[in-house]
């Protein structure tokens, strides 16, 4: 990443998979290598694409075999509209204050099929917040507990947002 994408573009590759053979002292005839990659732009995404093509081609080269790259955008980048999210911001603070309303959270890196809405509408992805208690963390972690107590806030918010975008004039 650091040799193709901008330090100011996000990009991430993960290896999340590795599969070769079942034999212990046999070489594999094939071997499979599978991941993600995540980016909030299609052009990196594309970058990214055109690039382990190039790469796997090469080494694959070196030692006599082939490769091949299955690269497939499941979804697209999500990214939020600037007006909409400070409209939720906005509106989350009138709930519960302002100084409980992160307005400049760390952009994340996941594969959201809300991205698909936001092709389409302006809107915002947000994260209503687990807490820092015991399992306050990120989701997909073997740590994580949702936490029921935010259930009030999140219907909260949803309710005023629509009382909002829908009143007269």
């Amino acid at each position: 990443m650091s040799r193709n994408v901008r330090p100011i573009d996000t990009a991430v590759l993960s290896v999340t998979q590795i599969h070769a053979g079942d034999a212990y002292n046999v070489i594999p005839e094939r071997a499979f290598i599978r991941g993600t990659a995540r980016a909030f732009e299609p052009r990196i995404l594309g970058l990214i694409e055109q690039n382990m093509g190039r790469l796997a081609s090469g080494v694959a080269s070196g030692f006599g075999a082939t490769a091949e790259v299955d690269f497939r955008t499941l979804f697209p980048p999500l990214v939020n509209d600037a007006a909409e999210a400070e409209f939720i911001a906005d509106t989350a603070a009138e709930l519960v204050g302002t100084e409980n309303v992160n307005r400049n959270g760390n952009l994340v890196m996941a594969s959201e099929d809300f991205s698909f809405m936001l092709d389409r509408r302006p809107g915002a992805y947000i994260q209503i917040g687990n807490g820092d208690s015991l399992g306050g963390c990120e989701v997909h972690n073997p740590g994580y507990d949702f936490n029921d107590d935010a259930l009030p806030f999140g219907a909260s918010l949803f309710a005023r947002l629509a009382e909002r975008k829908l009143a007269p004039g």
